[in-house]
């Protein structure tokens, strides 16, 4: 391994951090109502029309699972997950589940609590004050899949209760499949083939089977599989993979993609989403290539982007980012719920709801972090000590 590479195991990629934060954030904004059923002042439809690709901000969570999960097999001489199998998914477990089974813990209250008040006084939930994403009604069903996670798998549960959490459950499926399939395709045939088989076993059910599974967005199978390529491509020492890194332009490509990305996703096409989200994906993959070599590389200044990604206040946001997915649906519900019946103008109530609907997600979601999710972390329990958990990311995928 060259010298920039070999300087790269002993780094923390404070960027990926910052870029999740940012992707979080803007979840958490798609997921605001700013709207009482009157038609809003034009700024805020102008704005608006920004915050309609959730789920390219969740390919950006699903590729970089990928990525940060693949580092270490791609640093490693045997091509081989650290540990067991089972010490994989007992890592895993550790990451994801105990935040997930809080914020489901803490949905099922706060709907419990909303019936006992309808039980018990006057209340009466209102669908349109209270519409977000939190749902106070649903079935022993919902409840069970959610336990299970597997409510992505049918349209009639995805996005009952806390519906981003439908993504957690994509994410988790994933997980499975990266070691029994993704991974012993990649040692054997190599690493265009590990893509290529992603996208197929997640397409395959689409157009095959009548949209069989759909609900989940299987797709987001290919863009972990593109997170993979990028780390490899970033890390490996195979001459072919090593000359694709220092030669081709990623941040240009990282552009093209986008831009491509937007185009297919237009609506006046009529695309399938797969198409929009899956060379977001590449793009998104291209981008981490293009920051990590920047870093690996030890160049200055930093381009912009970088600086971005980079800033404290993303890299914090990007800290409690998971537990702020998990989250942010119930609280923005609850807000948006204070505001609806206080009768304000239309362009003041848009403006409250994205100001204290983020303040509010933030709030909440910080002590939540420290009491759900830091406990379980990998570098809690071993700080100061290298390993995979250096690369790892708190969400999520999280975490629409």
């Amino acid at each position: 391994m060259n010298q920039p590479i070999e300087k790269s195991s002993r780094l923390r990629l404070h960027y990926l951090d910052g870029l999740r934060g940012l992707a979080a954030l803007y979840v958490l904004l798609v997921h605001i109502d700013p709207e009482m059923g009157e038609k809003l002042p034009l700024f805020w439809s102008l704005f608006g029309k920004t915050l309609r690709y959730g789920g390219f901000a969740v390919a950006i969570f699903i590729a970089l699972s990928g990525y940060v999960l693949m580092l270490p097999v791609s640093r490693s001489q045997s091509g081989h997950i650290s540990g067991t199998l089972i010490d994989y998914i007992k890592r895993r477990s550790r990451r994801i589940l105990p935040p997930y089974y809080a914020a489901l813990v803490f949905s099922l209250l706060l709907a419990f609590a909303v019936f006992l008040l309808e039980t018990f006084s006057q209340f009466k939930w209102d669908d349109i004050a209270g519409r977000a994403h939190f749902s106070p009604k649903f079935t022993l069903i919902d409840v069970l899949s959610h336990l299970l996670l597997v409510h992505n798998l049918s349209y009639t549960t995805h996005i009952s209760i806390n519906p981003p959490m439908w993504s957690v459950a994509t994410e988790w499926q994933i997980y499975f499949i990266f070691p029994f399939i993704l991974l012993p395709v990649w040692r054997r045939f190599g690493l265009l083939a590990s893509v290529i088989t992603a996208f197929v076993i997640s397409l395959l059910p689409i157009y095959l089977l009548n949209g069989l599974f759909e609900s989940a967005s299987p797709w987001y199978l290919g863009i972990f599989a593109l997170g993979m390529a990028a780390a490899e491509i970033g890390f490996s020492q195979k001459p072919k993979l090593m000359s694709m890194r220092n030669s081709l332009p990623w941040g240009a490509l990282s552009v093209v993609f986008t831009i491509v990305a937007f185009i297919t996703e237009w609506r006046k096409l009529g695309l399938h989403i797969w198409i929009g989200h899956s060379f977001f994906g590449i793009a998104s993959a291209c981008l981490f290539i293009y920051c990590t070599k920047f870093i690996t590389d030890g160049k200055t200044p930093a381009p912009l982007i970088l600086k971005i990604f980079d800033h404290p206040l993303a890299v914090d946001i990007g800290t409690i980012s998971y537990s702020l997915y998990l989250t942010h649906g119930p609280v923005l519900s609850l807000v948006r719920y204070g505001l609806f019946n206080l009768q304000l103008p239309a362009s003041t109530f848009a403006s409250a709801s994205y100001l204290l609907g983020t303040i509010a997600s933030l709030l909440f979601a910080y002590p939540f972090y420290l009491l759900f999710e830091r406990p379980f972390t990998s570098n809690f329990f071993q700080k100061g000590k290298l390993q995979d958990a250096n690369f790892q990311q708190p969400t999520n995928t999280k975490k629409l």
